[in-house]
């Protein structure tokens, strides 16, 4: 009762203090779009803690201050229904404030992972309360008719419970912290799924699958006919784009109308508990999804998240949500966040695999130079906190490169390029070409000298950023640039000036050496060596 009390005084006293300012929120910049946090856009160079981290402020207490050394800016950790509520109607908000004071005694932001009903498709962060009353909050059930550790979407009393826990995480989230704007996303529930099959049987699902399939969801495939994705354009438009009927007669038999219609059902329960949230603070919110294997049926990987296949459905069911987001753990890193950079969805990547990957560096150069991703995240942030790194070394150049990237997004004035991996971890070598500012730039991964691999390909990468018509920020590691001029003019480019250096705390930048000679071929090329995250600003003329 007490923090209830607290919490309802808290209200009182924002209201009667003055206006507050707006909430974060996304805003588009050209075809980008930003997050902006009092005011101002950010990007977030983030980190996921583990799952069980932030259950502890004791256990957290050594690793703030490590994380903030690393050039994190935000740092994502769960929230769990179990802590917060443990009797029903009966708020905890310990761990929450915990957790806001401890990022604001270190300069960071929080990015809130709501672990609901939901959390690795299983039910284990919900409340006793929730657990030991099947009767109340049903799981779901295999065909056979054994339940399974899974609370059913289809059950009322689950989202209602959901629903009342999530707006009252909201409401205290803007009682205490509306003014600071410490957290700046929301994450519905993680990685939603169904497991070990493609949907769920219990009574309640059984009968929906027996009705047709929505209104609201054909009418958005009819809209959006020309832009589905190829999987939907198989299952739905090459089946006769039906405009009604049952889920196996508009989607196809077996696991493909099974999903589809998990995924739906999903999407709605996922989108009235941000409805729920939003409508007492209305923080960006997005749900992340857990990706396929090849090969795999649904249900041997969680069934009806937002998948690659599945987007278009949870677009439909889920208009409230300001994005989907995928947790990348495999190879191809290049090809799945292609799919989900989006129109309609901002590209946000709340866990690019473990800390320690190799290849981490690279694929944040690559998704916000390429992509203009709101933020990038790592998961289990704080297991390599005791050294430095390559991850804080890259995350230390973005954070310089931070105003300048945020300028660039959404006008065309910033490339991110990265070598290509298929999922079975083949590297694709060949050079890349980005146009920007009137120059078509060439990256190699091998040094033009002497053409061999760096011994790392799969960690080379970087972006190049314009910053004036001929003057041009290039960073990142294990690469070698040459320019062509495009256009009308002389037809072939030179070296200006290359500088080595580092933008200062206020934005200064500050030379190293001037680099010529062997460092630039004798004026050919622009060499970052692979083994160390660096900037070079880098100056082009044209000649005959």
């Amino acid at each position: 009762m007490t923090r209830k009390v607290t919490t309802t005084l808290a209200l009182i006293a924002l209201a009667t203090t003055g206006a507050l300012a707006a909430p974060p929120e996304l805003r588009r910049q050209g075809d980008a779009t930003q997050l902006v946090v009092q005011g101002r856009p950010m990007l977030i160079l983030g980190g996921e803690l583990g799952n069980s981290s932030a259950s502890s402020a004791a256990y957290m207490a050594p690793h703030w201050a490590r994380l903030r050394a690393m050039h994190l800016n935000t740092v994502l950790a769960p929230v769990a229904w179990e802590a917060i509520e443990p009797r029903e109607g009966v708020y905890d908000w310990s761990s929450v404030d915990a957790l806001l004071r401890d990022a604001r005694a270190h300069d960071l932001k929080l990015v809130v992972l709501w672990f609901g009903a939901w959390k690795n498709s299983m039910s284990t962060y919900a409340p006793a309360w929730v657990k030991r009353d099947p009767a109340r909050f049903p799981r779901a059930q295999l065909p056979d008719g054994r339940g399974v550790d899974i609370l059913s979407a289809f059950a009322p009393e689950t989202l209602a419970a959901d629903s009342r826990a999530y707006s009252a995480l909201l409401a205290h989230l803007r009682a205490v912290d509306a003014r600071q704007e410490t957290v700046v996303m929301v994450q519905v529930e993680n990685e939603i799924g169904m497991l070990p099959v493609a949907r769920d049987h219990g009574p309640l699902a059984d009968a929906a699958f027996r009705a047709p399939v929505p209104a609201e969801l054909l009418s958005y495939l009819t809209a959006h006919r020309t832009t589905l994705v190829p999987e939907m354009q198989h299952m739905w438009v090459e089946r006769g784009a039906k405009t009604a009927g049952s889920w196996e007669e508009v989607f196809g038999r077996g696991d493909a109308a099974a999903e589809v219609f998990t995924a739906w059902h999903y999407a709605r329960f996922a989108d009235r508990l941000a409805a729920a949230g939003k409508a007492r603070y209305p923080l960006p919110m997005y749900v992340n999804v857990a990706l396929n294997r090849p090969g795999r049926a649904p249900g041997e990987y969680p069934s009806g998240g937002p998948l690659p296949h599945l987007i278009d459905v949870w677009k439909a069911g889920a208009p409230t949500l300001d994005l989907l987001a995928p947790d990348i753990y495999f190879a191809n890193f290049v090809e799945l966040v292609d799919r989900y950079k989006r129109p309609d969805n901002p590209l946000f990547i709340p866990e690019a695999n473990n800390a320690d990957s190799p290849s981490g560096p690279a694929n944040a150069f690559y998704a916000i130079g390429a992509h203009d991703a709101i933020g990038y995240s790592p998961f289990s942030i704080e297991s390599i906190d005791e050294a430095p790194g390559a991850l804080a070394q890259a995350y230390d150049v973005l954070s310089q490169l931070t105003p300048h990237i945020l300028a660039a997004q959404g006008s065309g004035r910033m490339a991110g390029f990265k070598p290509a991996e298929l999922y079975d971890g083949t590297i694709l070598y060949a050079p890349q070409t980005r146009d920007i500012g009137g120059y078509r730039f060439t990256i190699a991964y091998a040094d033009v000298q002497r053409p061999v691999l760096a011994p790392t390909t799969a960690a080379a990468g970087g972006l190049i950023i314009q910053i004036a018509p001929e003057e041009y920020l290039v960073a990142g590691q294990g690469i070698t640039v040459t320019m062509a001029p495009m256009g009308p003019g002389p037809g072939q480019a030179g070296l200006d000036s290359v500088w080595e250096g580092r933008f200062d705390a206020a934005g200064r930048w500050q030379p190293g050496r001037q680099l010529n000679g062997d460092q630039t071929h004798q004026g050919r090329h622009v060499r970052l060596a692979a083994g160390e995250w660096q900037i070079q600003r880098v100056k082009l003329y044209r000649y005959d």
